[in-house]
């Protein structure tokens, strides 16, 4: 069969049509008398060689066979076997009409092969199954865009039977009606005037409306315009495809929804912000108002509770108007809200269960077994009732929501037990002493936890002197602040036990050595890594005597320290570098500096003086320019550090940064002297010490002190060789020391009733506030602590 051309495509007329089916015209005597050209290109016969002769040169004279397929509305004579002028016989459908009146002719002959009868029929089935079944509404208006026909999906949209609305426009049915999508004319007989006038056909524009036949819902239909024109080009109409796509557009806009919440709601680790997200979200596009309450406990961090009764401790944690849709509502201080018995609050919070109320829709926020408050979305009187996708959509949206305020409920829990932590592992007030002005900052890389791995001190010492410290433990977050707190309690131990800085490094390096091979032989972490990072922290100690003004230093793989002069010169002490704690393998070195009153000593991490885009020495000379401002307050120089070398605040690893400046105890505060050890020494101690204390005005410490100074000094002169020496100072508390040249410390003890000595040290601790002792490269040195005299 060949393939239809244009106008066959477009042709409906039946194929038995006398003006284009095979016609023959016969007369009584079964003769043929006319011929037409149909025929002649059906059989093959010209009109000269079939005129004239019988009709069963071409025509059988039975029926078709009994097996050949018939339609049941043709009789079965009227399918014949027909024989071309070449010899093959073709089936045939025969139609006879017969001539009124009397005469020779009779009767004509229409006929049509059968194969183009069964494509006819199968083309106006077609038509039918658009007409009754396609679910696609057809509708054709003409030039004038008046309805003249449509199919039964039509018909079934607008709800009446077509008679009643034919000769309508569009825009009659669809009053309300507007396009949703864009680049088209605005309006939908605009649309179709320019399909009419352009020959332009539009395709899957979005018309949003409500039909008649369901007046209270909005629905969207994707359409499609196209000019109608028979073979000549005549332009007849307009035909008009729509289909219902709104279960397609909920779905989509779910969807979306979905994909907006996965973007916005969970980012942050804040309640309030996390409620106003999912308040952003839903309005306008699934409801006119949506309102989160939280329990109060939640925004502390606290465990919600498990039923109803966080009832009265509610919140108002954001609220959204569809009119304030765009800008944030969240409360500063959230306000307490209440509901009353029966409301849908109160039954999805007593239920811990959806509630659907006609146009409010009560969510519960889960998490486990605990209530963490309510999400209610709200309708306007023009939309519709939430349906059974909506709820579900609700509840996927509150779900979502429930699991990031949790996560934010833990993280403040976290947040708050992290920064009591930092609370007590860095010294939040340096202690009162008179040898140095201090400053510092602390800025943790881990902002979730708000503590970090590097830490500074400064530790007050027997005699005036201070030891200061920083130091940097490897990682980042609580892991690192633990490891940091113990490093930190065992360097003030041993600094208070009077250790210089290379005997306090060794031993704080064997432990750290030791700790770790102790806990490499543990379980370690649930996966099996060794989760301590303590090996390979890096530590600069380094003690200054404010009577001497001497300063003595020491590292552990850490960096130097700057030291200015008052003349505003900075330097970076050749300080020998050490191992990192824990590594071993070499000692550690010290070096001794003496600084002028009013010099200025920084102690610093390297998350202060690295970075990305910044190495050590480029970061070490802009702290050198910085810190060289000798007229700045240690305050300022902080401040202008961190602004320097972050800014921002940023920092890609945890800093510490100690300022200090140095200061001196003059001869009028401090006084000294030598006795040979013999046994007089004591008396002359007693008495040296006396005139010093009325000189000073310090009377009433007279007895007390005589009494520390002799039973110091005879120790002295009966267990160790060679002078004595005995330092008074006048600081915030009166200081007495005795020095020697033994290495064996006296120890404190109950002695008793028949012993005739071994009390004189006891008596000692009773009479003074502290006492203990420090060794030194000649010998040790016992120190005593008394306070000053109320002046009440």
């Amino acid at each position: 069969m060949t393939a239809w051309n244009a106008e066959q495509r477009t042709d409906f007329r039946s194929p038995l049509d006398v003006t284009r089916a095979a016609t023959a015209v016969v007369d009584v005597r079964d003769t043929v008398v006319g011929w037409s050209p149909a025929a002649e290109r059906l059989l093959g016969y010209r009109p000269q060689e079939i005129i004239g002769r019988p009709v069963a040169t071409f025509l059988t004279p039975g029926p078709a066979p009994s097996d050949l397929p018939v339609p049941a509305e043709l009789r079965s004579n009227q399918i014949r076997v027909a024989r071309h002028r070449d010899g093959h016989e073709l089936n045939v459908a025969i139609a006879v009409c017969p001539l009124p009146g009397a005469g020779t002719v009779e009767r004509v002959l229409v006929a049509t092969e059968l194969k183009d009868l069964r494509l006819w029929e199968s083309r106006l089935a077609l038509l039918h199954g658009l007409t009754t079944q396609s679910p696609v509404g057809l509708a054709i208006y003409d030039t004038d865009l008046r309805l003249t026909w449509c199919n039964a999906a039509y018909e079934r949209e607008i709800g009446r039977p077509f008679a009643e609305f034919r000769g309508l426009r569009a825009d009659e049915l669809y009053s309300e009606g507007k396009f949703v999508s864009q680049g088209h004319p605005p309006t939908l007989e605009a649309v179709m005037r320019h399909v009419l006038d352009t020959g332009e056909s539009f395709l899957d524009l979005h018309f949003q409306g409500r039909p008649p036949s369901d007046p209270e819902t909005d629905h969207l239909w994707s359409c499609a315009y196209y000019r109608l024109q028979d073979a000549d080009g005549h332009v007849f109409g307009v035909c008009e495809d729509a289909y219902d796509i709104t279960d397609r557009y909920r779905a989509q806009r779910r969807l979306a929804l979905l994909v907006e919440a996965g973007r916005g709601i969970g980012n942050v680790l804040d309640a309030l912000a996390t409620a106003n997200k999912i308040t952003e979200v839903a309005v306008p596009e699934f409801a006119a108002a949506v309102t989160v309450d939280l329990a109060r406990v939640v925004l502390a961090g606290g465990v919600p509770a498990t039923s109803g009764s966080a009832a009265g401790s509610l919140v108002r944690a954001a609220r959204r108007p569809a009119e304030e849709a765009g800008r944030a509502t969240a409360d500063d201080s959230p306000e307490d809200v209440e509901y009353p018995p029966g409301s849908p609050q109160q039954r999805s919070l007593s239920s811990g269960r959806t509630v659907l109320d006609g146009k409010v829709l009560v969510v519960p926020l889960r998490a486990g077994k605990s209530t963490l408050g309510l999400v209610t979305f709200v309708r306007d009187a023009a939309s519709a009732s939430f349906d059974s996708g909506e709820v579900a959509l609700a509840d996927e949206l509150v779900a979502r929501t429930a699991v990031s305020i949790d996560n934010a409920r833990r993280f403040t829990r976290e947040r708050t037990a992290s920064l009591a932590l930092q609370r007590q592992l860095l010294p939040q007030h340096v202690p009162e002493q008179s040898a140095l002005d201090v400053a510092h900052r602390y800025l943790p890389t881990d902002d979730v936890t708000g503590v970090g791995g590097d830490w500074f001190d400064v530790i007050p010492l027997s005699g005036t002197r201070v030891g200061l410290v920083v130091g940097d433990v490897v990682g980042h977050g609580l892991q690192a602040a633990a490891t940091m707190g113990r490093l930190r309690t065992t360097v003030r131990a041993f600094a208070q036990m009077d250790m210089d800085p290379v005997e306090l490094l060794s031993r704080l390096d064997d432990l750290v050595a030791q700790a770790a091979d102790e806990q490499r032989g543990e379980l370690g972490a649930p996966d099996g890594n060794y989760a301590d990072v303590t090996t390979g922290a890096t530590c600069l100690y380094a003690v200054y005597d404010p009577v001497t003004r001497r300063c003595v230093m020491a590292r552990a793989g850490h960096l130097p320290p700057a030291v200015v002069d008052p003349e505003g010169r900075v330097s970076f002490p050749d300080l020998p570098a050490g191992p990192p704690l824990g590594l071993g393998g070499l000692p550690f070195e010290s070096t001794e500096l003496e600084l002028p009153v009013g010099s200025l000593l920084a102690l610093f991490t390297d998350g202060l003086v690295e970075a990305r885009d910044r190495d050590i020495e480029r970061g070490m000379e802009t702290l050198g320019q910085v810190l060289g401002d000798r007229h700045a307050s240690l305050e300022e120089l902080c401040d202008r550090a961190v602004a320097e070398l972050l800014p921002g605040g940023s920092t890609a690893d945890d800093t510490a940064l100690l300022l200090v400046r140095t200061r001196e105890l003059g001869s009028s505060r401090v006084t000294e002297w030598e006795l040979p050890a013999e046994p007089l020494a004591a008396g002359r101690a007693r008495d040296l010490a006396t005139e010093q204390l009325h000189d000073w005005g310090l009377e009433e410490l007279s007895f007390a002190t005589e009494l520390v100074v002799s039973e110091l000094v005879t120790n002295a002169v009966r267990y160790a060789a060679g002078p004595v020496h005995v330092r008074l100072i006048r600081d915030r508390t009166l200081l007495c020391e005795v020095a020697d040249t033994g290495h064996t410390s006296p120890h404190l003890r109950h002695s008793g009733e028949e012993d005739e000595g071994g009390r004189g040290l006891f008596i000692v601790a009773q009479l003074v506030q502290r006492w203990g002792t420090r060794y030194t490269p000649s010998g040790k040195t016992i120190w005593t602590e008394q306070a000053f005299p109320s002046t009440d």
